[in-house]
């Protein structure tokens, strides 16, 4: 789902051990805060993200933060939409974070702009369809299949750690990568903790990670063409020349981890919700028609893709302030998506929404491009999830604590639920 892959980045902090420092008795940031000193990253923010957005888009849609050097924060839909369309003026070419990362490969073709971009993007898109990927579905249902089994009996899960971040990784390793099936666990292992903010073994995994895309690339080079999306990687020219190994490694990379935390934070909001609003889930299982249309309305209500920066290339006026050439641009998804102006009544789930101009894929020509495969494997998982679990609800004495950089995902979600029984696949 999302382009921007997690690498490990300076000034991140684990939310969950934090103390807030700036938070008012009543648990709101001060204005002060939200107009001067806004900080992305800091840990009290995580707990009240979406009441802090609210406030901005009210106070100041295009506020200054003095911190991490300076940069603009912009929260309202229209001026989100601007920004992110506007690639000659906003540039992505400086990196996509706020302090920038150093150091990592750069994340094609979500660091480089159009007409480049677009030569990148080709490359991936015709294996990225919806039609493309249709014959995904049945492999993804016994996939989930397999992971429900595997914790319904117990009537309790650690859903991020049994369900949210294996189910992503498992299927993109096996139907996109066509990885070798002794791989499947070891790598998507890997992956999902490169793939999450502050994680302990992060630096750790992400070398791993890369060690095992080298292997595969070489692999793949010297093995038959399978006609996936490795293979028109690995088969691709630009200007006439063919893919350098930084090149070819960064795209692959960007496919691995660019859906891998986005899609298991959406799944772990979403079920979030579900746990203290369980009339949608009633909803839905009473309604199976409802949830594609659903999984647009909780993806807008819950984004997991909150945020992106960009450099202004020039002097431009954007929500009446002034922004020069050089300054850092973080735009927020997450609060576009609760804009009323855009959204009436825009806390409000409902399932029937339309039009529903989301952005929680992003908008512009870097709009995510693995949003066909978010949207199957969100879709199946909710006809499953809804099916067979039933009273939902957060474990008892269960504290939920986030991780909030550009992405927002639950560390941990124990729930309880009615136990079932096991299904048993054919796969």
């Amino acid at each position: 789902m999302d382009t921007t892959a997690s690498t490990p980045a300076a000034g991140l902090t684990d939310v969950s051990a934090a103390v807030p420092q700036h938070r008012l008795p009543d648990g709101r940031m001060p204005d002060e805060w939200c107009l001067r000193e806004f900080d992305h990253v800091a840990p009290e923010l995580a707990p009240v993200l979406p009441e802090t957005l609210s406030r901005m888009r009210s106070l100041c849609p295009v506020a200054h933060s003095e911190l991490h050097g300076g940069y603009w924060v912009v929260t309202k839909y229209e001026d989100v939409l601007r920004v992110a369309q506007d690639w000659e003026t906003f540039t992505s070419t400086d990196g996509l974070n706020i302090p920038p990362s150093r150091g990592h490969v750069r994340n094609i073709p979500v660091e480089v702009d159009p007409p480049e971009q677009r030569v990148y993007k080709r490359l991936v898109n015709q294996h990225l369809t919806p039609r493309a990927i249709a014959h995904w579905e049945a492999p993804v249902r016994a996939l989930v299949t397999r992971l429900l089994d595997d914790m319904i009996e117990r009537g309790s899960c650690e859903f991020m750690d049994d369900f949210a971040r294996p189910f992503p990784s498992i299927a993109f390793f096996d139907l996109a990568l066509h990885a070798p099936r002794e791989d499947l666990e070891k790598v998507s292992l890997l992956a999902s903790a490169a793939s999450v903010p502050n994680h302990p073994q992060a630096r750790e995994c992400w070398a791993g990670l890369s060690a095992w895309i080298t292997d595969l690339v070489a692999t793949r080079r010297a093995g038959e063409p399978k006609g996936d999306v490795v293979d028109a990687i690995l088969a691709a020219e630009y200007e006439g020349r063919p893919l350098t190994e930084g090149e070819t490694t960064g795209i692959i990379q960007l496919l691995i981890l660019g859906g891998l935390e986005t899609t298991a934070g959406a799944l772990g909001l979403m079920m979030l919700r579900f746990a203290a609003q369980p009339e949608i889930p009633a909803q839905l299982r009473a309604d199976p028609a409802l949830i594609p249309t659903a999984v647009e309305e909780l993806l807008r209500l819950d984004s997991p893709f909150i945020a992106v920066a960009r450099t202004a290339t020039r002097d431009v006026e954007l929500g009446g302030r002034q922004i020069a050439k050089g300054d850092k641009v973080l735009m927020y998804w997450a609060s576009a998506n609760h804009d009323t102006a855009e959204f009436p009544g825009g806390e409000q789930f409902d399932a029937t929404r339309s039009p529903n101009r989301h952005v929680a894929f992003g908008a512009g020509p870097h709009r995510c491009l693995g949003s066909a495969v978010a949207r199957l494997n969100l879709r199946v998982a909710l006809e499953e999830l809804t099916r067979r679990l039933d009273d939902v609800r957060l474990a008892d004495g269960a504290s939920v604590h986030f991780h909030n950089t550009l992405t927002r995902a639950p560390h941990s979600l124990p729930l309880t639920f009615r136990p079932g029984a096991r299904l048993g696949t054919t796969e």
